[in-house]
This record gives C-alpha cells, structure tokens and sequence, in this order.
C-alpha cells in the first residue's frame, strides 16, 4: 500500500497496538531486479511489517545525477507496492531518510551490505529506542548502476 506520511504514521498506531515489529528500510529502487526482491525479502523476513522508504524524483536526481531516476517515482512505488514482501510504501523528498526514521520509528533498520552498521542513517536514532540496525548481504554482481552501465555499453 502507498502511503503518505500522515496516512503511514495513523496506520502504525494500531500496528503497534497489536504488538507488531515494524522494520524499515529505504532506497531509489530505480530499476527493480533480483538483489533487490532478495533484499527486501530478507527485510521482511525479519519482522512483522515492512516499510519502504522511496527517494522521490527529485531526491535520486540530487543523489545520482541528472539521467536517474530511469522510471518515475510513481512507477518506482507501484511496483513495489506489489512484491509481496512489502508491506508499505511512502515517498520522501529529502536527500535522506531521517527526519521519516524519527517519525515513524521502527523497530528494526535494515540496509545493504554495502554499508556499514554505524554509517546508516538514522542507526543512532533506531537503537536509542531500544531498536536494531541490520545489513542484509547483497548478492554479487546484482545492482542498478551495473544494469544501467550495461544499457549504455549496449547502446554505444
């Protein structure tokens, strides 16, 4: 379900009132692939709700350069609106998503294994509530810049 934040935060209310552990991860997921779904079934996997945070238009173009994002942020949330693995999905405008992790407080924080646990945003935030920061492995050799590096050798 895509949600705003407002709608998200209401919804979390009575989530957490059945005792539900709510986990949140974040991203561009600009062109979906396998290490992505991998990912975010780990994700799910590790608690009752899944939240994905999506970068906007205009927060991948800022992150990424100005060719990305490939599909639209709508078209970014849809489709992972509709892998079984996610629960929620909400749009943030911001260059990161730490003013969302403050507002919606998960339980668990989960990114890549491209990261370093104390490098992820909001990591202090998620443990000062007594919650947990996670890295999920990524599988080798699957990501969006290789897919799109791909695309441009093809086109060349």
């Amino acid at each position: 379900m895509i949600l705003s934040r407002d709608e998200l935060v209401k919804r979390l209310k009575s989530l957490r009132a059945e005792g539900k552990r709510i986990v949140f991860t974040n991203g561009c997921f600009d062109i979906l692939h396998r290490g992505h779904v991998a990912y975010l079934a780990a994700a799910r996997a590790l608690g009752d709700v899944l939240i994905v945070g999506l970068n906007s238009d205009a927060s991948v173009r800022r992150l990424k350069g100005a060719w990305r994002p490939i599909n639209s942020e709508d078209d970014r949330a849809a489709v992972l609106d509709a892998l079984r693995a996610v629960d929620f999905v909400t749009i943030f405008e911001e260059d990161t998503p730490a003013a969302l992790i403050e507002l919606i407080e998960p339980d668990i924080l989960v990114k890549g294994g491209d990261y370093a646990p104390d490098a992820v945003i909001g990591a202090d935030t998620v443990r000062s509530r007594g919650g947990q920061v996670v890295i999920v492995p990524l599988l080798p050799g699957r990501s969006t810049s290789a897919v799109v590096a791909k695309i441009r050798d093809q086109a060349t």
